[in-house]
């Protein structure tokens, strides 16, 4: 790539990013809008939703042409002003029920920042994002549950709060509407915003068709509280609460609910962020035209927002995610004196993972930020911001890139986060989802007969099943099992079996992993569960992860160390168990086999800076993106110790770091054997004989 290529493909960014958007005509370049022209209404040809056709009137007007004719064709009106006036507010009050942009930017005024005379609002880029994801639930007929992570100064705020007055004021009456902010300042903003909206807001917009408009104050206050008011002609109530003053944010008959800066709403002894929220939100029903948004910029990791987005993130929650980073926000950007010569250092600098300084970022970071979509402007704002701040993870609170560095640590963290993505090229394959059974749930019986069960439901994903064998020859060495052991609850960690394919090792291929099981279980079916596993996948070579209570983060001992337990089920009934190396004194003094890996003190950084290497060098394949999730999420604390972030996850590297180690450093290269009966060695029982091939 030439500074050429890279001024070329800023160009094209630019040219987006300036592209005049009118939300008055409509956006032409949105698949869910249909070009709509009529002649004599909304200057001629516009975009409106595609929902809007399903409207007679809208049809209507679309097949006659122009107003005139509808007029006098269908409604049977001699054209005049008046007429014109009747066909054009009905038109506008359908528009207004189907598109929040068009109605925000022609009816709804607010302050603009920095002051000067107030404005109608015009959506901005990620504003505009923001209204897709909420709009994606409604027209989906569906509740809207939102969680945003954000960089600052957009206007998320005042979008959600004047989304939730659009369902009020348009699309139905009496909701009620509490919005949570974090001190008191901010509800005294909120109101204000209310008030401007309300007195520029058109008269004949209040009403139904037909009802007089109303008379006397739009707004007044609802009850004793000056925290909340009433808009007269929408019977609708707004409560302003903040986070400050627990009691405010008690929530009653509310239909919509907006957190704002959830992040740094403070724990104290009488009050946590939870209780306020459950006291907020218990009674909003999950039903359409309920909405509950939670936004804020984020405020370290382990909190209440940390785990509620993660949540969402993850699918686990009935929310859906929403992260806006710094280069989303136009104001971001800064002109270059000399762009070629920024592409050249650019693409010079791509390699580079240390920084020069404290207050700089390394050339391989603003290559990443290229690669997402950062034009070399916002890169070079990015770069002298930077030098006001001396650690990025405090420049990542304010403007994050991603919604992994936006919540700041303490630690370091373990993996290159370049080379972790140098991985996700692998994760693309979709796994068919099941079960493995046997005769049996558990005990012995249970490794006869083994086989996939297709389960969309099912905790195991395979992406590489079992080899068929050919007749009269086996691959030895070839398949591993790793078992990293969680608890039964839903709050204990998960339990991890990951099968590694090491066919062609001695050749040059690299390992890859071939499957994957993860749920909560009990410990017994969880040791059967793995057994089969590794029997489905020919007798794998099955290492469990061993531990003892002074060498395992307590953090991850729910239901306290199970490996001997798991070891003691499966010793007699599985052929190949793992084992521990003797020492020569142990065989001397005939001191029985240890069972399984033993995680500690000694092993666990071994392993970890094994697995550091492993990533580093790209010498297998992964492919489980969770997995990569885990290895941005991991840290050496301040004491020396490795672990997940706080709300986050280690189990799935856990199964990697033993098995690459297991893989590369104790097992034999796979070889093909001829067998003297094949048929033999799918029992977990069965000794073939083999031969070297």
């Amino acid at each position: 790539m030439t500074p050429a290529d890279i001024l070329a493909e800023n160009a094209r960014r630019l040219a987006l990013i300036n592209t005049p958007y009118d939300p008055v005509a409509g956006d032409p370049d949105d698949p869910d809008r249909v070009e709509y022209s009529v002649k004599g209404l909304q200057g001629g040809k516009i975009w409106i939703p595609k929902e809007m056709l399903a409207d007679p009137m809208i049809r209507a007007l679309e097949i006659s042409g122009s107003v005139d004719t509808y007029i006098s064709d269908v409604l049977g009106l001699v054209p005049s002003d008046e007429s014109r006036l009747l066909v054009e507010r009905r038109f506008i009050r359908c528009r207004i029920l189907h598109d929040f942009p068009y109605w925000a930017a022609s009816f709804v005024y607010i302050k603009p920042k920095g002051g000067g005379a107030d404005t109608l609002f015009t959506l901005n880029r990620p504003q505009r994002r923001l209204v897709a994801t909420l709009e994606a639930m409604r027209r989906e007929s569906k509740p809207i549950r939102l969680i945003v992570l954000k960089a600052r100064q957009w206007g998320g705020s005042t979008c959600v709060q004047l989304y939730m007055a659009w369902l009020q004021m348009v699309h139905a009456v009496g909701l009620n509407s509490l919005i949570i902010a974090h001190q008191g300042i901010a509800t005294d903003e909120i109101k204000d915003m209310f008030d401007r909206m309300l007195t520029n807001y058109p008269d004949w917009l209040l009403t139904d068709e037909g009802e007089a408009p109303p008379k006397g104050r739009r707004m007044e206050n609802a009850g004793d509280s000056k925290g909340a008011f009433r808009v007269v002609s929408r019977n609708c109530k707004v409560k302003l609460g903040s986070a400050e003053r627990p009691d405010s944010c008690r929530g009653g008959d509310y239909n919509l609910v907006h957190c704002s800066e959830v992040g740094i709403w403070r724990a104290t002894r009488l009050r946590t962020p939870e209780q306020i929220m459950r006291a907020a939100c218990s009674g909003v029903l999950f039903k359409p035209l309920t909405m509950i948004v939670l936004e804020s910029t984020a405020n370290g990791t382990g909190n209440f927002f940390h785990r509620e987005y993660e949540s969402a993130k993850s699918g686990e929650s009935q929310f859906r995610s929403l992260f806006v980073s710094w280069y989303d926000i136009d104001q971001y950007s800064e002109p270059l004196d000399d762009a070629e010569s920024f592409a050249r250092q650019l693409i010079e600098g791509r390699e580079a993972k240390l920084a020069a300084s404290s207050r700089r970022q390394p050339g391989a970071y603003l290559w990443w930020l290229w690669e997402r979509g950062a034009t070399l402007e916002a890169l070079n704002w990015y770069v002298n911001e930077r030098s006001k701040y001396s650690d990025h993870g405090l420049m990542a609170a304010e403007y994050p890139s991603d919604d992994i560095e936006a919540f700041v640590h303490s630690g370091a963290r373990v993996f290159d986060k370049y080379q972790v993505e140098a991985l996700r090229e692998g994760c693309r394959i979709t796994p068919r989802k099941g079960e493995i059974d046997g005769d049996a749930p558990g005990g012995p019986q249970s490794l006869r007969n083994v086989r996939f069960n297709p389960d969309s439901n099912g905790g195991l994903k395979i992406w590489k099943d079992r080899a068929i064998p050919q007749q009269g020859f086996k691959t030895l060495n070839r398949y591993l099992v790793v078992v990293d052991i969680g608890g039964r609850s839903i709050h204990a960690d998960w339990s991890v079996i990951t099968v590694f394919d090491r066919d062609g090792m001695e050749s040059g291929k690299l390992p890859e992993v071939a499957a994957q099981w993860r749920g909560h279980t009990d410990i017994d079916l969880l040791a059967w569960n793995a057994a089969r596993i590794a029997t489905y996948y020919d007798n794998a070579l099955l290492v469990i992860e061993s531990n003892t209570l002074d060498t395992r983060d307590p953090a991850r001992l729910v239901d306290g160390d199970q490996s001997s337990f798991i070891i003691n089920q499966l010793r007699e009934a599985y052929p190949n168990l793992y084992a521990r190396k003797q020492s020569v004194e142990d065989v001397q003094q005939g001191l029985p086999r240890k069972y399984g890996f033993h995680t500690n003190t000694a092993t666990k950084p071994m392993i970890i800076s094994g697995l550091v290497k492993a990533i580093r060098e790209g010498v297998y394949v992964e492919r489980d993106e969770d997995c990569l999730d885990e290895y941005l999420t991991y840290e050496q604390r301040s004491n020396g110790s490795y672990g997940a972030l706080p709300g986050r996850h280690d189990d799935i590297l856990m199964t990697r770091a033993i098995g690459l180690h297991i893989c590369f450093m104790e097992m034999d290269m796979p070889r093909r054997v001829v067998v003297s009966d094949p048929y033999r060695t799918n029992r977990p029982t069965g000794r073939a004989r083999y031969t070297m091939f």
